[in-house]
């Protein structure tokens, strides 16, 4: 079986965190909530830490889409650096200019 890469775990982490985020954010309201009972409180923390672990969205690391380097991470662009060059280079982003001197 092939190894799955960076960007596809992201992916998968990002769909678990929009399933479960009805779910963790009511729990989350029920364990903070100091009008429940003590038990109650512990009882929904237990549920919240039973959920999936990539259900947080925490979890999630911005990447580059391209590259799927996890540093030097623009999000407005959703690339990194080292991509950003490389396309601005060739002249495939919109009003780039790279500036040399």
């Amino acid at each position: 079986m092939a190894k799955k890469s960076a960007i596809e775990n992201n992916k998968k982490r990002a769909k678990l965190v929009k399933s479960y985020a009805g779910r963790r954010e009511r729990l989350k309201a029920q364990a903070k909530d100091k009008s429940l009972s003590i038990e109650e409180q512990f009882e929904a923390r237990l549920k919240l830490a039973e959920l999936p672990r990539n259900s947080a969205k925490i979890r999630i690391r911005n990447r580059c889409e391209i590259s799927g380097r996890p540093r030097a991470f623009y999000r407005k662009l959703k690339m990194s650096r080292i991509a950003l060059r490389e396309l601005g280079s060739r002249g495939l982003i919109p009003g780039l200019v790279k500036s040399s001197w």
